[in-house]
């Protein structure tokens, strides 16, 4: 290399001296500005999340308890002297719905009635109980934070066998367009148990 034509590299790079760290800047400036915009976003996403997932939890856990409630009657509890399930705990002989009762309460295996139903819009009295955010049974007329519903129906072409549905769902959606969270647990009952 020629001795004329180091000088002019040399005077080259003095030229874009500094400009290096120039451009590192200006890029790290615009990612930290598009990162803090997408944290954002992320804290909005997480906290929607953890509470949609609080609520739906919440209502399944309470629709379980409601299954084990229902179960733990006599297959054929019913209106006659049923037991009354909209309170905690159950009062028995109490003239409540109980899991509908039967037709022939003699016979092996019984009529299995049905009752109840599972619209949120038109609960079924006696079929309907009403929780506040802590899980505790409060009146329809209460601020309430879930609705717990059941129905109790015949599977067609069975003999001595209940279907019991529970739904439990949320008072409230988190957001603006958020759906609001429910559970749905179904079991099947037998005679006698």
């Amino acid at each position: 290399m020629s001795p004329q034509n180091n000088g002019s590299v040399a005077c080259s790079r003095k030229s874009e001296a500094g400009v290096l760290l120039l451009e590192c800047m200006i890029a790290l400036s615009l990612l930290l500005i598009v990162a803090g915009g997408l944290m954002g976003l992320a804290t909005i996403a997480t906290s929607t999340t953890e509470t949609q997932g609080h609520l739906a939890s919440r209502t399944t856990e309470y629709a379980q308890d409601k299954m084990e409630q229902l179960l733990a009657l006599k297959f054929c509890d019913g209106p006659t002297n049923g037991t009354d399930t909209t309170v905690f705990p159950a009062v028995v002989n109490a003239g409540g719905t109980g899991l509908a009762g039967c037709n022939n309460p003699g016979g092996n295996p019984p009529t299995a009635l049905a009752g109840g139903s599972l619209s949120v819009a038109a609960p079924t009295t006696g079929y309907v109980d009403y929780l506040d955010a802590s899980g505790n049974l409060v009146g329809s007329g209460a601020a309430w934070e879930y609705i717990r519903l059941w129905q109790i129906s015949v599977p067609a072409g069975s003999s001595g066998m209940k279907q019991i549905a529970v739904l439990a769902q949320a008072h409230y959606a988190v957001g603006h367009q958020g759906q609001v969270p429910q559970s749905t647990v179904v079991a099947l009952k037998t005679f006698p148990f």
